[in-house]
């Protein structure tokens, strides 16, 4: 849970998902989907060895699956077919609201973060869904509604 001031702004890795999940770039597309569905995740950074190349998605995948014609298993695709190469990437000490703007302003559902060049992290919609939710817990305390 981020610490929240008025005085400060927050930052992304308050409010980011620690050491994600990653996959190979050359992995068949079919352990992306089984690791999503396991892990309950919609997005995973893609890794060419060591080095962080891109993102795939849920959305991705459905859509490289959509327009193939042959059975899902038998097309023989690998993550490479459905990765997005230039992915939204931030610093760990990037404002969370340089990242919320540049994520609404570029159409993007995700941003990866890094620390020293390194994959430290993952924001989605979904964590910045949840950090709002926290952030109206902690400045609005009681729960309650006033213009109810």
């Amino acid at each position: 849970m981020p610490n929240w001031s008025l005085h400060q702004r927050p930052l992304i890795k308050s409010a980011m998902t620690p050491f994600p999940y990653s996959i190979a770039i050359e992995a068949p597309l079919e352990h992306a989907i089984e690791m999503m569905s396991a892990h309950d995740i919609r997005h995973l950074p893609v890794k060419d060895g060591s080095k962080l190349v891109g993102i795939v998605t849920d959305r991705d995948v459905r859509m490289v699956l959509d327009t193939r014609l042959a059975p899902r298993w038998e097309r023989d695709l690998q993550v490479r077919d459905a990765c997005i190469p230039d992915a939204y990437v931030v610093d760990l000490n990037t404002p969370l609201d340089t990242v919320l703007s540049e994520m609404v302003e570029n159409n993007v559902s995700s941003a990866l973060v890094l620390k020293d060049g390194k994959l430290a992290g993952i924001f989605t919609t979904y964590d910045a869904c949840r950090a709002f939710g926290e952030f109206l817990s902690w400045l609005f305390p009681e729960g309650g509604d006033e213009a109810a």
